[in-house]
């Protein structure tokens, strides 16, 4: 058993651990508003723009003279996962699930003979994908606190996985990020972004028609671009909110769980000094006995 020093020195510094769990569980409380918000505000165009996309993909006729970033390659053996995740750890399960998503469709690909390739957006998904995927990483980027993200940043990427794309390096390219929900709930989500994914037949059926003004090409050969742009940021603000909710979270159960710990340490060391002060008083008692 523990001696009473040992109790008291553990108690003082579990207490000490739930005081910072708790102020982290406040900040990242703090941080989730405003994060949840830019989310939620960038939901509408992101989502718009993936219709105008399709909208516009099915008026135009895919050929040789068609943008690569809509017409593809014309293989589907190299795939590229743009795995974007926190450069931060404690977040609980925020981070794991992201790869877990990733690591389960790379294996499912690679199974079926294709080529999988990573492309790591934050230091905590590049370290997992590492483990799993040795060597097959090709570039990783560091972006920081993702609650101060710009579409600058965003656009930066964007142009790197265009460019690989138009140099041959992979075919398709997939994003892995974390949709938010609510504070209890982040979906690990996969999106594909390079090429464009056409829409399936008759999905934009009883839209109102509309003229475009340039002509399709020309507003796709701007758009498409853009697009993946604004599906990377849009990415960021989605892990923004969600790494903010899977932190406080964590932090509330580890606060809870330094609560009992404390508990379970104090009755001991009760329990403990209890038997101390009996066993003085019994020794005091059959030494006054003795006399």
């Amino acid at each position: 058993m523990a001696s009473l020093k040992a109790l008291k020195i553990r108690i003082n510094s579990v207490k000490s651990t739930q005081k910072i769990t708790k102020a982290m569980k406040m900040v990242a409380a703090a941080k989730l508003r405003r994060a949840q918000e830019a989310a939620e505000a960038g939901r509408p165009y992101a989502e718009r723009m993936e219709a105008v996309m399709a909208s516009l993909a099915s008026k135009v006729t895919v050929g040789p003279q068609a943008s690569k970033l809509l017409a593809g390659t014309g293989k589907q053996d190299v795939h590229l996962f743009v795995v974007a995740t926190s450069d931060k750890g404690l977040a609980g399960a925020f981070n794991t699930n992201i790869v877990r998503l990733a690591r389960k469709q790379a294996l499912e690909l690679q199974a079926a003979g294709k080529t999988v390739k990573f492309y790591c957006i934050g230091r905590k998904g590049r370290d997992q994908i590492n483990r799993y995927f040795r060597g097959q990483v090709v570039h990783s980027v560091e972006p920081g606190d993702l609650g101060k993200q710009v579409f600058a940043n965003a656009g930066t990427v964007a142009q790197d996985l265009i460019a690989r794309f138009e140099a041959g390096e992979f075919d398709i390219a997939h994003l892995f990020y974390s949709k938010f929900v609510s504070v209890l709930t982040q979906e690990p989500t996969q999106q594909q972004i390079i090429p464009v994914p056409l829409p399936e037949s008759g999905a934009v059926t009883g839209a109102a028609p509309v003229e475009y003004e340039p002509s399709e090409e020309e507003i796709l050969y701007t758009l498409l671009p853009r697009n993946v742009a604004v599906q990377l940021f849009r990415a960021t603000l989605e892990n923004a909110a969600s790494e903010q909710g899977s932190k406080m979270t964590a932090m509330d159960n580890a606060t809870r769980n330094a609560g009992d710990m404390i508990n379970k340490l104090t009755i001991q060391y009760n329990r403990s000094r209890q038997a101390a002060i009996t066993t003085e008083l019994v020794e005091i008692i059959s030494g006054a006995e003795a006399l």
